[in-house]
């Protein structure tokens, strides 16, 4: 997630406070991607320091509006795609590596009972997003999408563990991965 070009998303429609660009972060991503307020400032300083942003005198507050480079590194990157999901280092995808690769680590049971558990998690984060989005206002396309995405991943990481329980089952029956 990149939060710098988040903000110059956002402040792309006009300047802002440091609070509000949390609110707007937090409420297009309907809240699954939580943001602090360290790293909202952190890096409205380092925006600031490269001149993506500027600071402007509204009273007792300071807001922050986008400049010409702010709007060129904005353009850039909303212009670019990002690298497919599989060279995300899935914490998970190494345990499951290891275990079925070095006997020892897990025996089968203890193997199944991490598929199963991941397999509970990842239900109730996919039953949770569902209620969010039966409760989006019509036409939030930007949180729908959020949601969709996020979703997707979730489907995506069912049917894996899907192949995964079955490689387990084709493991005990070639006996890799045991436990000695």
């Amino acid at each position: 997630m990149s939060v710098k070009h988040s903000i110059l998303a956002i402040l792309a429609s006009g300047p802002s406070f440091g609070y509000q660009l949390k609110k707007e972060f937090e409420e297009l991503t309907v809240g699954i991607w939580p943001i602090n307020d360290g790293q909202i400032y952190t890096t409205l300083a380092r925006l600031q320091r490269d001149g993506l942003v500027e600071e402007i005198d509204e009273g007792e507050q300071k807001m922050v509006r986008l400049t010409d480079s702010g709007r060129s590194a904005l353009d850039e990157w909303m212009g670019q795609t990002r690298p497919p999901a599989t060279t995300d280092r899935d914490e998970l995808t190494l345990k499951v590596a290891f275990a079925l690769s070095r006997p020892g680590l897990l025996d089968h049971n203890q193997l199944l009972s991490l598929v199963d558990r991941q397999r509970i998690d990842a239900t109730a984060s996919l039953q949770r997003l569902t209620r969010l989005k039966a409760r989006l206002e019509d036409g939030d396309l930007g949180q729908a999408t959020v949601l969709d995405a996020a979703a997707q991943r979730i489907t995506a990481e069912l049917r894996w563990l899907d192949v995964v329980e079955q490689r387990i089952a084709d493991s005990k029956r070639l006996d890799i991965g045991s436990k000695p």
